[in-house]
């Protein structure tokens, strides 16, 4: 069973701080020097020296950095710049964007999950993680023992039984409001009636939940329940045995997977013709007039199997449909059909390290990740990669179906956007 629970958070209070959008930040793996450095002149409780404290010229080592996150914190709550909402409360949340013309609305709400080791139970994972990630956030969770920073977690519900409760909730109050540094809207609404918390509760409480984002964050979680379990500190009621979370219904119409296209470098300069001759016996290619065309083509058909192909050095743009995948059952012999027939899994798989490597032995292909189609033109122009690949995103049904085999995607298989804030809402574990 997933069980979810109200709790009562420390958040801002706007009151000391001023404008919320000043003092949030969105998840540290995506705040790079220049940003956190953006971040800490922004104000001076911005939420980064939180999450992503800078190591400063005196520090004896990279501890410094975690206790420094851990005095700011206390330090706040002390002061009144953090202040613990008074009773439990769930947290509507929505998230107001525009991507590539088409706006969005995600709906979902901030609460507390009970841990589930991986594999055990109703929590399934979908991506790999890695150990460095992993010791930073246990020590930075040891250090401030508070959830900082949500998961994204993404539960069934085509009935929209979760939500309406909450959508019904907020109707009559006030929205606290932040706009991030892209000019996402966020909105969030404490809930604390007894009865709509209980309705979202047992609408919850029989659905899996799927990790969207913040794989690393919750593989944390576990570890730090595990280490105050051998300590002996861990009851049934404990906090630690529970995770921040924000959840959002697969359905939910602003819930967008967006895609994430490579630039491929560390190749010979190839020509279309080149491309064609390393694919042609496990793909059908035709040209294409343009990226915008090929994109056009690839949105409406919508096919895992279907790819863009851009050769800087003609600047020729192809339509590849991949018609034989069969090699994919070696290449990857120890996953599922699914997994196989992902778009990304056909790309890396398949595409570039059997038939484009086979037929340039001593290519080492390197991969940049980007999500605009201006990023993909621009390199085109410029020629700073030897290939660009349009990728169609994952749909929910291949998290879901790989999610519940207990495998995890290929990397860049899904993009969510867009990230989830962190500032909003702190949860306390102790």
């Amino acid at each position: 069973m997933a069980e979810v629970q109200p709790f009562q958070a420390w958040r801002y209070d706007v009151g000391q701080v001023g404008d919320l959008s000043d003092v949030v930040a969105p998840p540290y793996d995506v705040i790079d020097a220049a940003f956190q450095d953006e971040l800490y002149k922004k104000h001076p409780c911005n939420t980064v020296r939180l999450i992503l404290n800078r190591d400063e010229p005196d520090d004896a080592g990279v501890e410094a950095r975690y206790a420094r996150a851990r005095k700011f914190l206390k330090q706040w709550q002390q002061e009144g710049v953090l202040i613990q909402e008074h009773e439990n409360s769930l947290y509507v949340y929505h998230q107001e964007f525009e991507w590539e013309g088409t706006k969005y609305c995600r709906r979902g709400f901030l609460g507390r999950l009970r841990l589930e080791e991986l594999g055990e139970g109703n929590v399934y994972p979908h991506e790999q993680t890695m150990p460095g990630p992993k010791k930073d956030r246990l020590a930075l969770l040891n250090a401030c023992q508070t959830n900082l920073s949500p998961i994204f977690g993404l539960y069934p519900d085509e009935a929209n039984e979760v939500m309406a409760p909450l959508d019904q909730a907020i109707l009559t109050l006030t929205p606290l409001i932040a706009t991030d540094h892209l000019g996402v809207v966020h909105k969030m609404w404490p809930v604390n009636d007894e009865a709509v918390i209980s309705q979202v509760q047992a609408s919850l409480a029989d659905k899996p939940i799927f990790i969207a984002d913040g794989h690393h964050r919750y593989e944390t979680a576990c570890n730090y329940r595990r280490e105050r379990e051998a300590a002996g500190e861990l009851t049934d009621s404990s906090p630690a045995n529970y995770v921040l979370m924000t959840f959002v219904g697969m359905e939910d119409p602003g819930l967008a997977i967006l895609p994430t296209h490579r630039l491929i470098s560390g190749l010979p300069e190839l020509s279309s013709d080149d491309v064609h001759s390393a694919l042609g016996g496990h793909f059908s290619i035709e040209e294409v007039d343009s990226a915008e065309a090929a994109w056009e083509s690839m949105e409406m058909d919508g096919a895992q199997e279907l790819f863009g192909i851009g050769t800087p050095a003609d600047g020729k743009w192809l339509l590849a449909r991949a018609t034989d995948t069969s090699p994919m059952l070696e290449l990857a012999p120890d996953q599922s059909d699914t997994w196989r027939g992902l778009g990304v899994a056909l790309l890396h798989r398949l595409m570039v390290d059997h038939l484009i490597v086979g037929a340039n032995p001593g290519s080492e292909p390197q991969f940049k990740f980007v999500h605009l189609m201006n990023e993909v033109t621009e390199a085109m122009s410029k020629k700073s990669c030897q290939l660009a690949v349009l990728v169609n995103p994952a749909g929910m049904d291949h998290v879901q179906a790989i999610s519940a085999e207990l495998e995890r995607m290929p990397p860049k298989s899904t993009f969510f956007y867009p990230k989830l804030l962190s500032g909003l809402v702190f949860n306390p574990l102790t």
